[in-house]
């Protein structure tokens, strides 16, 4: 494991468990986090932020209890949520003096490689200009994304990219529990083990939980970059974690 100095490049992914209580962006967690990633750059590091909850924002603006199945009417959600979803980034990001930038992107910017390599070097180039990437899929544009609903699995795809040293995954709990419900501190191998501590959400504004979770985290084991899961409710987590990551959720090694 590297020192916690020795982690440059580090991706967060935000899950929509740990930013909405009573069906809203909770602003005191989302001010928590974006001031924990302000002061991640200015000691150095370079800071992406991999942001669900467009579609459980859009929700709430439009008071729609369950998530649409429709796929033109899912697209629609998306698109009003991202807009306010980016406006209460932008809005914390400015109380610090930190310049923010949306990114949206689809599984085909990540297998065609001329779109690869514009994503890379905008991202790169934003690092250069001190601001902080906040990226999400397409949902508004993607078909396949929206039905797959992984924003996981698109920040490992996004640490991969960067050549992440880090890569953590906040959740709306302590990390992966095991029967007994405490959590698990160390994964040196995703096995049936593993697997089978896990079952598939039943919130309506996310989809996926922790299985989707463990399959991101085989992506960023396989790539050799160390990845944990914790709870994004807890109180300086980012912090935390990148201070003492054997000890602050579940770190899945490399």
């Amino acid at each position: 494991m590297q020192s916690p100095k020795n982690y440059k490049r580090i991706v967060v992914k935000v899950s929509s468990g740990s930013l909405f209580w009573n069906n809203d962006v909770d602003a005191d967690v989302l001010g928590d986090l974006v001031k924990q990633v302000v002061s991640l750059s200015e000691a150095g590091h370079e800071v992406i932020i991999v942001s669900s909850g467009a579609i459980a924002l859009g929700m709430h603006i439009l008071k729609m209890e369950n998530r649409p199945k429709e796929l033109s009417r899912l697209q629609a959600v998306a698109a009003i949520g991202q807009h306010h979803l980016m406006r209460k980034y932008q809005f914390h990001f400015e109380k610090k003096n930190k310049n923010c930038a949306q990114i949206l992107l689809t599984y085909d910017d990540f297998t065609n490689r001329k779109r690869y390599l514009n994503a890379k070097n905008t991202i790169l180039t934003l690092w250069k200009l001190k601001s902080i990437p906040v990226v999400n899929e397409n949902d508004t544009i993607s078909a396949d994304e929206i039905k797959i609903g992984d924003n996981d699995k698109l920040s490992s795809l996004v640490a991969c990219m960067v050549e992440a040293d880090l890569l953590i995954m906040l959740s709306d709990v302590d990390g992966l529990l095991d029967k007994q419900g405490k959590v698990v501190r160390v994964v040196n191998e995703i096995d049936h083990k593993i697997k089978a501590l896990v079952y598939p959400t039943q919130k309506q504004t996310c989809v996926g939980g922790m299985i989707t979770k463990l399959e991101a985290a085989k992506i960023a084991m396989a790539a050799g970059i160390p990845c944990v899961i914790a709870n994004g409710c807890a109180q300086n987590i980012i912090l935390s974690v990148v201070e003492d990551p054997e000890n602050n959720g579940t770190l899945f090694l490399p």
